[in-house]
């Protein structure tokens, strides 16, 4: 059995993280936490012990590292004795963190594809491009690798897997993600403002009629009627978990949609095209180069401050289309989140909190050996069930309507 868990990042998922491992040290042990700035560490600690959240006494300890220095990342791990990293850091960090873990044997467990700070919406399978190239070192040194396993990624991954399983066979993939709550702030992202944008600036990629496909984003739009939220406007974006889905599902057609209200469409686009989300840098007048996204993330709202005064709901789930004894079935298999509720027990807003939740199940899996693959996994290569076991106990219970947006809905486990 693992157990001792290093937590790389201090944000706003970090802290959802932080508190959902303590709810459950007496299964992941010591536990550690580890950014460039010990201080965000230190607050997230705290906050812990202000919630009571620690299930049975033990090691809680903030740690400073630079998470680009796969070595320093290693030493911390050997320090710390962590056999499961659980890295919620920026998705900059990613490969440098896994080859850290390959080093040292721990668990590795992300929530994001890995990107590189000058390239955005890279080709497709996306996932190929860094973290797959690392499947058979992980193989080699029987290190388990669970890549994308936040909500999406991750726990939609796991949706589409469940609907596949009561399939003979699937036809399409629909994922939607709709955010109705409010922050009352004029313009704030839900979670880092750069990471954001950059899934909005460059080419949508979905995969159809088994080849992949380009659109532009809030080119395509659809109006989702859903559980709970109600009709809600949605457009198709790029987003990780078709890369994966498309390759271990090619017979399906794959898309990722996405909620934005026209607000946020107005703003984007004026941002967009005044060049200010360009991840290029730029010099100005006084020879000062800068980077125009940094310069928007550095005076938008810090998303973790939106937490306290966010009201509303989200609904995530996925459409999944196919066929059973020769006869057309849909499930669609979801989750709906309160951002009031997520403050109340972890001081995060629904964002992070459907975010941060998730690895925290996987890593009590890997602890408890269900998912410890000693190789890497995408999430919907995992057998599902027992991460819904686990979603369901710590705070995202599964819903699945058997027939579709239209069809009966149930419990997954009265399924």
């Amino acid at each position: 059995m693992k157990k001792n868990v290093l937590i790389i990042g201090a944000g706003g998922v970090a802290q959802v993280v932080a508190h959902k491992c303590a709810q459950n040290n007496d299964i992941l042990g010591d536990l550690h936490i580890a950014s460039r700035t010990k201080s965000k560490c230190d607050a997230i600690i705290e906050s812990v012990h202000e919630k009571g959240a620690m299930k049975v006494d033990g090691t809680f300890e903030a740690h400073e590292v630079d998470a680009t220095d796969s070595e320093a990342v290693a030493a911390l791990i050997r320090e710390t004795g962590a056999q499961i990293v659980i890295n919620v850091g920026t998705a900059f960090v990613n490969m440098h963190v896994l080859d850290g873990c390959i080093a040292t044997g721990a668990a590795y467990i992300d929530t994001a594809i890995h990107e590189e700070p000058d390239k955005i919406c890279e080709t497709p399978p996306w996932y190929a491009n860094y973290e797959w190239k690392k499947r058979d070192l992980c193989t080699e040194h029987g290190v388990t690798a669970i890549l994308g396993a936040g909500f999406d990624p991750g726990v939609v991954n796991a949706y589409a897997r469940f609907a596949i399983d009561q399939m003979d066979e699937v036809k399409s993939i629909d994922i939607v993600d709709i955010n109705a709550g409010s922050h009352g702030k004029y313009f704030a992202t839900n979670f880092d403002p750069e990471i954001n944008f950059r899934e909005f600036t460059g080419v949508v990629y979905y995969w159809e009629d088994q080849q992949w496909k380009e659109t532009s984003m809030f080119a395509s739009g659809h109006k989702w009627d859903l559980p709970v939220v109600g009709p809600s406007q949605a457009y198709q974006s790029g987003h990780d978990e078709v890369h994966s889905l498309a390759t271990n599902y090619p017979q399906a057609d794959v898309r990722f949609w996405m909620g934005f209200g026209d607000h946020y469409i107005n703003v984007f686009t004026v941002l967009k095209n005044l060049g200010l989300l360009s991840e290029q840098p730029v010099k100005t007048a006084e020879g000062l180069e800068v980077v125009p996204l940094k310069v928007v993330k550095a005076v938008l709202p810090d998303p973790s401050s939106l937490a306290p005064n966010y009201t509303g709901k989200t609904c995530i789930g996925d459409l999944v289309k196919g066929t059973k004894d020769g006869k057309d079935l849909e499930y669609f298999v979801y989750n709906v989140a309160d951002h009031k509720e997520a403050y109340e027990e972890v001081g995060s807003q629904g964002i992070s909190y459907t975010a941060g939740v998730p690895p925290v199940a996987a890593a009590i899996l890997i602890a408890q050996g269900d998912w410890d693959a000693k190789t890497m996994k995408n999430v919907e290569e995992m057998d599902p069930k027992p991460f819904f076991t686990q979603l369901d106990r710590i705070g995202l219970p599964t819903r699945v309507m058997v027939g579709g947006l239209k069809g009966e809905d149930k419990a997954w486990t009265e399924l």
